[in-house]
Protein backbone atom coordinates (compact mmCIF):
# COMPACT_ATOMS: atom_id res chain seq x y z
CA UNK A 1 0.00 0.00 0.00
CA UNK A 2 0.94 3.59 -1.20
CA UNK A 3 -0.14 5.11 1.37
CA UNK A 4 1.59 6.51 4.56
CA UNK A 5 -0.56 7.34 7.67
CA UNK A 6 0.86 9.22 10.89
CA UNK A 7 -1.08 6.61 13.09
CA UNK A 8 -2.24 3.21 12.69
CA UNK A 9 -4.35 1.73 15.36
CA UNK A 10 -4.28 -1.59 15.27
CA UNK A 11 -7.99 -3.23 17.19
CA UNK A 12 -11.07 -1.81 15.92
CA UNK A 13 -12.89 -2.03 19.06
CA UNK A 14 -14.33 1.05 21.17
CA UNK A 15 -10.21 1.34 22.39
CA UNK A 16 -9.05 1.30 18.87
CA UNK A 17 -11.90 3.93 17.54
CA UNK A 18 -11.59 6.24 20.40
CA UNK A 19 -7.72 6.61 19.35
CA UNK A 20 -8.67 6.73 15.65
CA UNK A 21 -11.16 9.58 16.15
CA UNK A 22 -9.31 11.42 18.92
CA UNK A 23 -5.79 11.49 15.99
CA UNK A 24 -8.43 11.87 13.14
CA UNK A 25 -10.30 14.93 15.10
CA UNK A 26 -6.33 16.42 15.29
CA UNK A 27 -5.95 16.37 11.41
CA UNK A 28 -4.12 13.46 11.43
CA UNK A 29 -3.88 10.24 8.65
CA UNK A 30 -5.68 7.32 10.44
CA UNK A 31 -5.45 3.78 9.59
CA UNK A 32 -7.37 1.02 11.47
CA UNK A 33 -6.85 -2.37 11.15
CA UNK A 34 -9.52 -4.76 12.57
CA UNK A 35 -9.06 -8.68 12.38
CA UNK A 36 -12.94 -9.16 11.98
CA UNK A 37 -15.30 -7.94 9.56
CA UNK A 38 -16.81 -5.65 12.42
CA UNK A 39 -16.33 -5.44 15.92
CA UNK A 40 -17.41 -8.42 17.88
CA UNK A 41 -16.02 -8.72 21.36
CA UNK A 42 -16.69 -6.75 24.59
CA UNK A 43 -17.49 -3.73 22.36
CA UNK A 44 -20.90 -4.72 21.69
CA UNK A 45 -21.74 -7.14 24.30
CA UNK A 46 -22.63 -4.85 26.88
CA UNK A 47 -24.99 -1.98 28.04
CA UNK A 48 -23.68 0.93 26.06
CA UNK A 49 -23.91 2.46 29.37
CA UNK A 50 -21.54 5.37 29.84
CA UNK A 51 -21.01 5.23 33.19
CA UNK A 52 -19.35 7.82 35.62
CA UNK A 53 -21.03 7.45 38.66
CA UNK A 54 -19.35 4.73 40.85
CA UNK A 55 -16.20 4.21 38.85
CA UNK A 56 -13.16 4.56 40.51
CA UNK A 57 -12.60 7.36 42.68
CA UNK A 58 -9.48 10.16 41.78
CA UNK A 59 -8.17 9.76 37.76
CA UNK A 60 -10.95 6.88 36.48
CA UNK A 61 -13.58 8.89 37.03
CA UNK A 62 -11.82 11.95 35.63
CA UNK A 63 -11.64 10.05 32.61
CA UNK A 64 -15.24 9.06 32.64
CA UNK A 65 -16.65 12.37 33.11
CA UNK A 66 -14.49 13.47 30.38
CA UNK A 67 -15.09 10.42 27.89
CA UNK A 68 -18.85 10.87 28.52
CA UNK A 69 -18.61 14.22 27.43
CA UNK A 70 -16.91 13.33 23.82
CA UNK A 71 -20.01 10.72 23.68
CA UNK A 72 -22.55 13.59 24.17
CA UNK A 73 -20.87 15.75 21.35
CA UNK A 74 -20.00 13.17 18.70
CA UNK A 75 -22.75 10.46 19.17
CA UNK A 76 -25.40 13.13 17.37
CA UNK A 77 -22.78 13.53 14.69
CA UNK A 78 -22.65 10.08 14.14
CA UNK A 79 -26.41 9.07 14.53
CA UNK A 80 -26.10 6.91 17.61
CA UNK A 81 -29.10 7.85 19.22
CA UNK A 82 -28.49 8.39 23.21
CA UNK A 83 -31.78 5.82 24.48
CA UNK A 84 -31.75 7.67 27.89
CA UNK A 85 -29.91 9.77 30.39
CA UNK A 86 -29.39 9.44 34.17
CA UNK A 87 -28.99 7.10 36.70
CA UNK A 88 -31.36 5.60 39.42
CA UNK A 89 -29.74 3.19 41.76
CA UNK A 90 -32.39 1.64 44.42
CA UNK A 91 -31.53 0.89 47.90
CA UNK A 92 -33.27 -1.75 50.11
CA UNK A 93 -31.61 -1.57 53.57
CA UNK A 94 -30.38 0.81 56.06
CA UNK A 95 -26.53 0.19 55.39
CA UNK A 96 -26.66 0.49 51.73
CA UNK A 97 -28.58 4.45 52.19
CA UNK A 98 -25.11 4.74 54.41
CA UNK A 99 -23.49 3.85 51.24
CA UNK A 100 -25.47 6.48 49.39
CA UNK A 101 -24.84 9.34 52.35
CA UNK A 102 -20.94 8.80 52.23
CA UNK A 103 -20.86 8.52 48.58
CA UNK A 104 -22.46 12.08 48.66
CA UNK A 105 -20.34 13.48 50.81
CA UNK A 106 -17.53 12.96 48.45
CA UNK A 107 -16.75 15.25 45.58
CA UNK A 108 -18.27 12.16 42.89
CA UNK A 109 -21.39 12.85 44.49
CA UNK A 110 -22.07 16.57 42.59
CA UNK A 111 -24.78 17.09 41.36
CA UNK A 112 -26.31 13.44 42.47
CA UNK A 113 -29.25 13.27 45.17
CA UNK A 114 -30.72 10.45 47.51
CA UNK A 115 -34.38 9.68 47.02
CA UNK A 116 -36.64 8.68 49.51
CA UNK A 117 -38.26 5.39 48.64
CA UNK A 118 -41.64 7.07 47.45
CA UNK A 119 -38.98 9.43 45.25
CA UNK A 120 -38.22 6.40 43.98
CA UNK A 121 -41.19 5.01 43.15
CA UNK A 122 -42.64 8.24 41.74
CA UNK A 123 -39.51 8.61 38.82
CA UNK A 124 -39.28 5.19 38.37
CA UNK A 125 -43.34 4.35 37.62
CA UNK A 126 -43.69 2.32 41.01
CA UNK A 127 -40.15 0.04 40.66
CA UNK A 128 -39.13 -0.91 43.97
CA UNK A 129 -39.82 -3.87 46.44
CA UNK A 130 -41.33 -3.83 49.62
CA UNK A 131 -38.14 -3.21 51.37
CA UNK A 132 -37.08 -0.42 49.86
CA UNK A 133 -35.49 2.21 51.78
CA UNK A 134 -34.42 4.69 48.79
CA UNK A 135 -32.56 5.04 46.26
CA UNK A 136 -29.66 7.26 44.36
CA UNK A 137 -29.70 9.65 41.37
CA UNK A 138 -27.12 10.62 39.12
CA UNK A 139 -27.98 12.73 36.17
CA UNK A 140 -24.16 12.13 34.82
CA UNK A 141 -24.57 8.86 32.73
CA UNK A 142 -25.52 8.65 29.14
CA UNK A 143 -26.65 5.10 27.54
CA UNK A 144 -26.76 3.70 23.62
CA UNK A 145 -26.90 0.82 21.70
CA UNK A 146 -24.01 -0.75 21.81
CA UNK A 147 -24.45 -3.66 19.22
CA UNK A 148 -25.10 -0.92 16.77
CA UNK A 149 -23.47 2.50 17.96
CA UNK A 150 -20.01 1.09 17.57
CA UNK A 151 -20.67 0.21 13.75
CA UNK A 152 -22.11 3.90 13.50
CA UNK A 153 -19.10 5.38 15.24
CA UNK A 154 -16.92 3.41 12.60
CA UNK A 155 -18.93 4.21 9.22
CA UNK A 156 -18.53 8.10 10.83
CA UNK A 157 -15.34 8.11 11.50
CA UNK A 158 -14.10 6.65 8.00
CA UNK A 159 -16.85 8.79 5.85
CA UNK A 160 -16.74 12.09 7.61
CA UNK A 161 -12.99 11.55 9.26
CA UNK A 162 -11.63 10.42 6.61
CA UNK A 163 -9.94 7.08 8.57
CA UNK A 164 -9.01 4.26 6.54
CA UNK A 165 -10.91 0.63 7.67
CA UNK A 166 -8.92 -1.94 6.66
CA UNK A 167 -11.60 -5.01 7.94
CA UNK A 168 -10.75 -8.64 7.93
CA UNK A 169 -7.17 -7.85 8.27
CA UNK A 170 -4.76 -9.30 11.05
CA UNK A 171 -1.31 -7.13 11.96
CA UNK A 172 1.19 -9.91 12.37
CA UNK A 173 3.85 -6.63 13.36
CA UNK A 174 3.17 -3.50 14.93
CA UNK A 175 6.88 -2.05 14.71
CA UNK A 176 6.55 1.55 12.63
CA UNK A 177 6.70 2.67 10.18
CA UNK A 178 6.36 -1.07 8.30
CA UNK A 179 3.54 -3.00 9.73
CA UNK A 180 3.08 -6.13 8.47
CA UNK A 181 -0.69 -7.36 7.83
CA UNK A 182 -2.28 -10.22 6.14
CA UNK A 183 -3.04 -7.44 3.39
CA UNK A 184 0.55 -6.14 2.55
CA UNK A 185 2.39 -3.99 4.48
CA UNK A 186 1.01 -0.66 5.92
CA UNK A 187 3.38 2.42 6.52
CA UNK A 188 2.52 4.27 9.93
CA UNK A 189 4.65 7.00 11.92
CA UNK A 190 3.19 5.75 15.00
CA UNK A 191 1.06 2.47 16.01
CA UNK A 192 -1.88 2.27 18.99
CA UNK A 193 -2.15 -1.90 19.54
CA UNK A 194 -5.76 -2.04 21.44
CA UNK A 195 -5.74 -5.62 21.16
CA UNK A 196 -8.66 -6.93 23.48
CA UNK A 197 -8.32 -9.65 25.16
CA UNK A 198 -6.52 -11.07 22.77
CA UNK A 199 -3.30 -11.61 25.02
CA UNK A 200 -0.74 -13.88 22.11
CA UNK A 201 -1.09 -11.82 19.18
CA UNK A 202 1.51 -8.88 19.38
CA UNK A 203 3.39 -8.05 22.27
CA UNK A 204 2.76 -11.61 24.64
CA UNK A 205 5.40 -11.10 26.47
CA UNK A 206 5.09 -7.50 27.91
CA UNK A 207 1.02 -8.08 28.14
CA UNK A 208 2.26 -11.51 30.33
CA UNK A 209 4.19 -9.15 32.65
CA UNK A 210 0.75 -7.65 33.74
CA UNK A 211 -0.73 -10.91 34.75
CA UNK A 212 -4.19 -10.53 33.06
CA UNK A 213 -7.32 -12.63 33.17
CA UNK A 214 -10.41 -12.64 31.48
CA UNK A 215 -13.87 -12.20 33.04
CA UNK A 216 -16.97 -13.75 31.45
CA UNK A 217 -20.24 -11.79 32.16
CA UNK A 218 -23.83 -13.33 30.74
CA UNK A 219 -26.15 -11.03 29.56
CA UNK A 220 -29.89 -11.10 28.69
CA UNK A 221 -32.42 -9.23 26.41
CA UNK A 222 -35.93 -8.58 28.13
CA UNK A 223 -39.20 -8.24 26.36
CA UNK A 224 -41.17 -4.78 26.68
CA UNK A 225 -41.76 -3.90 30.62
CA UNK A 226 -44.97 -2.15 29.48
CA UNK A 227 -42.94 0.94 31.12
CA UNK A 228 -40.75 3.70 29.87
CA UNK A 229 -37.83 3.82 32.10
CA UNK A 230 -36.28 7.39 32.83
CA UNK A 231 -32.88 6.29 33.03
CA UNK A 232 -30.43 2.96 33.79
CA UNK A 233 -31.40 1.26 37.31
CA UNK A 234 -28.80 -0.51 39.34
CA UNK A 235 -29.49 -1.99 42.97
CA UNK A 236 -27.89 -2.58 46.14
CA UNK A 237 -25.45 -4.98 44.80
CA UNK A 238 -23.47 -2.04 42.75
CA UNK A 239 -22.27 -0.06 46.09
CA UNK A 240 -20.03 -3.01 46.58
CA UNK A 241 -18.89 -3.68 43.01
CA UNK A 242 -17.96 -0.49 42.16
CA UNK A 243 -15.32 1.00 43.21
CA UNK A 244 -16.19 5.17 43.72
CA UNK A 245 -18.72 3.67 46.23
CA UNK A 246 -17.03 -0.26 47.40
CA UNK A 247 -14.02 1.79 48.46
CA UNK A 248 -15.74 3.67 51.34
CA UNK A 249 -15.93 2.46 54.59
CA UNK A 250 -19.69 2.10 54.40
CA UNK A 251 -19.42 -0.39 52.10
CA UNK A 252 -17.96 -2.59 54.25
CA UNK A 253 -20.81 -3.08 56.46
CA UNK A 254 -23.19 -3.47 53.27
CA UNK A 255 -21.15 -6.19 51.92
CA UNK A 256 -20.93 -8.29 55.14
CA UNK A 257 -24.79 -7.98 55.28
CA UNK A 258 -25.28 -8.83 51.51
CA UNK A 259 -22.79 -11.71 51.59
CA UNK A 260 -24.81 -13.34 54.13
CA UNK A 261 -28.07 -12.98 52.72
CA UNK A 262 -27.46 -13.47 48.98
CA UNK A 263 -23.91 -15.50 48.98
CA UNK A 264 -24.45 -17.28 46.00
CA UNK A 265 -25.15 -13.80 43.81
CA UNK A 266 -21.44 -13.12 45.18
CA UNK A 267 -20.48 -16.13 43.83
CA UNK A 268 -22.11 -15.67 40.13
CA UNK A 269 -20.24 -11.95 40.41
CA UNK A 270 -23.86 -10.69 39.93
CA UNK A 271 -24.58 -7.15 41.11
CA UNK A 272 -27.57 -5.84 38.43
CA UNK A 273 -28.11 -2.90 35.44
CA UNK A 274 -30.78 -2.13 33.55
CA UNK A 275 -31.08 -0.52 30.39
CA UNK A 276 -33.94 0.13 27.44
CA UNK A 277 -33.57 0.77 24.15
CA UNK A 278 -35.50 2.30 21.54
CA UNK A 279 -37.78 -0.90 21.19
CA UNK A 280 -38.74 -0.54 24.86
CA UNK A 281 -36.97 -3.94 25.12
CA UNK A 282 -34.42 -4.11 28.40
CA UNK A 283 -30.87 -5.12 28.35
CA UNK A 284 -30.18 -7.11 31.75
CA UNK A 285 -27.26 -8.08 33.41
CA UNK A 286 -24.47 -9.00 34.61
CA UNK A 287 -22.44 -11.79 36.08
CA UNK A 288 -18.45 -12.01 36.41
CA UNK A 289 -16.56 -15.16 36.42
CA UNK A 290 -12.46 -15.01 35.90
CA UNK A 291 -9.89 -17.22 34.59
CA UNK A 292 -6.91 -17.46 32.26
CA UNK A 293 -9.71 -18.93 29.36
CA UNK A 294 -13.01 -18.67 30.72
CA UNK A 295 -15.17 -21.11 28.99
CA UNK A 296 -18.10 -20.50 26.46
CA UNK A 297 -20.33 -22.11 29.28
CA UNK A 298 -22.13 -19.80 31.15
CA UNK A 299 -23.93 -21.53 34.27
CA UNK A 300 -27.84 -21.33 34.34
CA UNK A 301 -27.46 -20.09 38.24
CA UNK A 302 -25.61 -16.87 36.66
CA UNK A 303 -29.05 -15.96 34.55
CA UNK A 304 -31.28 -16.87 37.84
CA UNK A 305 -29.77 -14.69 40.06
CA UNK A 306 -29.73 -11.39 37.62
CA UNK A 307 -33.24 -12.25 37.25
CA UNK A 308 -33.75 -12.60 41.11
CA UNK A 309 -31.73 -9.11 41.71
CA UNK A 310 -34.04 -7.34 39.41
CA UNK A 311 -37.29 -9.16 41.40
CA UNK A 312 -35.68 -8.06 44.29
CA UNK A 313 -34.90 -4.45 43.87
CA UNK A 314 -38.11 -3.58 41.48
CA UNK A 315 -40.32 -5.40 43.48
CA UNK A 316 -41.93 -7.37 40.07
CA UNK A 317 -40.67 -10.06 38.54
CA UNK A 318 -38.61 -9.64 35.53
CA UNK A 319 -40.69 -9.70 31.72
CA UNK A 320 -39.41 -12.76 29.45
CA UNK A 321 -35.86 -13.23 28.14
CA UNK A 322 -35.76 -13.46 24.71
CA UNK A 323 -32.12 -12.89 23.96
CA UNK A 324 -29.02 -14.01 25.65
CA UNK A 325 -25.24 -13.91 24.96
CA UNK A 326 -21.84 -13.82 26.85
CA UNK A 327 -19.05 -11.59 26.57
CA UNK A 328 -15.22 -11.66 28.06
CA UNK A 329 -12.79 -9.15 28.90
CA UNK A 330 -9.58 -8.64 30.00
CA UNK A 331 -9.13 -7.77 33.39
CA UNK A 332 -6.75 -7.04 36.12
CA UNK A 333 -6.82 -7.32 40.09
CA UNK A 334 -4.64 -4.06 40.30
CA UNK A 335 -5.65 -1.64 38.13
CA UNK A 336 -8.61 -0.56 35.31
CA UNK A 337 -6.40 -0.10 32.34
CA UNK A 338 -2.46 0.15 31.44
CA UNK A 339 -0.85 1.71 28.82
CA UNK A 340 2.77 -0.18 28.12
CA UNK A 341 5.59 1.52 25.81
CA UNK A 342 6.96 -1.50 23.61
CA UNK A 343 8.91 0.94 21.68
CA UNK A 344 9.33 4.53 21.29
CA UNK A 345 6.50 5.02 18.75
CA UNK A 346 4.06 1.98 19.60
CA UNK A 347 1.66 2.13 22.85
CA UNK A 348 0.14 -0.82 23.71
CA UNK A 349 -3.46 0.10 25.57
CA UNK A 350 -5.41 -2.23 27.67
CA UNK A 351 -8.77 -1.52 29.32
CA UNK A 352 -8.81 -4.04 32.30
CA UNK A 353 -11.83 -2.95 34.31
CA UNK A 354 -15.03 -3.28 32.19
CA UNK A 355 -15.14 0.15 31.82
CA UNK A 356 -13.99 0.48 27.57
CA UNK A 357 -17.24 2.80 26.75
CA UNK A 358 -17.10 5.08 29.94
CA UNK A 359 -13.19 6.01 29.39
CA UNK A 360 -12.54 5.10 26.20
CA UNK A 361 -11.87 9.08 25.24
CA UNK A 362 -10.57 10.23 28.42
CA UNK A 363 -7.45 7.60 27.66
CA UNK A 364 -7.53 8.02 24.25
CA UNK A 365 -6.61 11.88 24.43
CA UNK A 366 -4.28 11.12 27.38
CA UNK A 367 -1.98 8.37 25.31
CA UNK A 368 -2.08 10.69 22.39
CA UNK A 369 -1.19 13.67 24.04
CA UNK A 370 2.14 11.80 25.37
CA UNK A 371 2.56 9.84 22.21
CA UNK A 372 2.11 12.93 19.69
CA UNK A 373 3.23 15.55 21.77
CA UNK A 374 0.56 18.10 19.86
CA UNK A 375 -2.00 18.02 22.43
Amino acid sequence: MSKVYDLAVIGGGVIGLAHAITAARRGKRVVVIERDTRANGASIRNFGFITVTGQERGHSWSLARRTRDVWDEIAPLAGIPIEHRGLYLSARSAEAIAVIEAFLATEMGEGCSLLTGDAFRAATGGLGGADLHGGLYSPHEIRMESRYAIALLARWAQEQLGVDMLAQTVAFSSLPPRIETSRGVIQAGQVVVAPGDDFSTLWPDRIAAYNLRRCRLSMLRLANPGMRLPGALMSDLSLTRYAGYAALPEAAVLKAKLLAEQPRHYDNGVHLIVAQGSDDTLIVGDSHHYDDLPGPFAPASAEDDILDEYARAFGRAAPPVIERWVGTYASADDRTYLVDTPASDVRLVIVTGGTGASTSFGIAEQVLNELMGDA
